[in-house]
Order: structure tokens, then C-alpha cells, then sequence
């Protein structure tokens, strides 16, 4: 399969595992059957993040991925061409993502969809993640697990919303985590998402 995965650490916060990384993304591209895909990735520091955050999305904060959709092509919309507003394309690590456990957030139906009900299955994506080592480096210990593995996760999740998933309603959070859930799995880790705290 044609996929382009570039990977550009601008960053000192943590030494980048490139080969984690390149392998996060062919398990979701092989995942969601994308046949063609241009990837850049590139990791930053929480100031650099926080910059763009807040300049496209307008939240003065720093977050933890961001990206951008270039392209998305499939068969049944040929002519689809990317937004002419960037600011449109961008998504995040949604702070309701803390609100199900990875129990809460998987199903027999969901972990093992139809290939018509995979969102990118048979297309060409292209987009940029960009997501922070500082803030993986931050998040770890909460995730029970490396800073290696939380950056993977950025990157897994901002990888799926390139491949048409979103995270704005509980059943969509559910599907996409879900989804991260099996992508990590396949790289040998099991996430842990935070109870949100009561009354949030």
C-alpha cells in the first residue's frame, strides 16, 4: 500500500521512538483500510502546541495533538477536495476523551466493523498531526505507561480523525476510543483513560 509517513521531532523534551511512531500509523491505516496515505508528523514542545491551539482553535492552552486534514478522497466522492479553512480541519484530544474507561468504550459491533462502516476504508488520506512530547512526557504516569506509548496514542488518535472519526457526542467517543484501543493493542499496549472527575 502507498503510504508516506514523514516524522520531524522539533523538540528536546524527549528523544522520539520514529520507528513507534511509523508503526502507530500503518496499524490504524491498515485498520481502517485507507489504500493511500500521506502522513507528516511533526512533534513539538507544549509552547509550540499551546501557539497553534490557540491561534487556530482558539483555546489559549497547550494540548496534546492536533491536526490538520489535506485531503480525503474515496470512491464515492471522487471530487471531495480539502477544506479551503484549515481551522476546519483541525481536531484534538477531546478532554471529554477522560470521561469512559477503555471497558466503557469497546463492543463486539464496534471493534469489528463492516468494512462500508469504516469512515476511510478504500481512501486516500493526507494530513499533519502535531502533537506534544512534553505533554506525553507530563501524562505518562497517568496513563500507566511510557512517554513513548502516550506520544503513540496522540498520534494514533489524531491519525483517526484524519480517517473521518470524531469525538463531539459520548457514542462518537466511544467508537473512535474504541478504535485507539485496537491500534494500541496491535503494538503490544492497553490504554488507560481516566475517570473524569465527579462533578466535572
Amino acid at each position: 500500500m502507498p503510504w508516506e509517513i514523514d516524522i520531524v521531532s522539533q523538540q528536546v523534551a524527549l528523544p522520539v521512538n520514529t520507528g513507534l511512531l511509523q508503526d502507530a500509523v500503518a496499524s490504524v491505516l491498515r485498520q481502517e483500510q485507507v489504500v493511500s496515505a500521506i502522513v507528516s508528523i511533526t512533534i513539538v514542545d507544549n509552547a509550540t502546541i499551546h501557539r497553534i491551539n490557540r491561534e487556530h482553535l482558539q483555546h489559549d492552552y497547550p494540548t496534546d495533538v492536533i491536526s490538520f486534514l489535506l485531503g480525503f478522497t474515496d470512491s464515492e466522492l471522487p471530487d471531495h477536495e480539502p477544506d479551503d479553512d484549515p481551522a476546519e480541519s483541525f481536531s484534538e484530544l477531546s478532554e471529554a476523551d477522560s470521561e469512559e474507561t477503555a471497558a466503557d468504550a469497546t463492543s463486539d459491533d464496534a471493534a469489528d466493523p463492516t468494512v462500508s462502516e469504516l469512515p476511510a476504508a478504500g481512501a486516500a488520506v493526507e494530513g499533519e498531526i502535531i502533537a506534544s512530547a512534553e505533554m506525553a512526557a507530563q501524562m505518562a504516569p497517568e496513563g500507566q505507561w511510557s512517554a513513548d506509548a502516550e506520544l503513540a496514542l496522540y498520534v494514533v488518535h489524531g491519525l483517526l480523525h484524519l480517517c473521518g472519526y470524531d469525538d463531539l457526542t459520548p457514542a462518537d467517543r466511544s467508537l473512535m476510543k474504541t478504535r485507539e484501543i485496537l491500534a494500541m493493542n496491535s503494538l503490544g499496549f492497553n490504554p488507560v483513560y481516566a475517570e473524569e472527575p465527579v462533578g466535572e
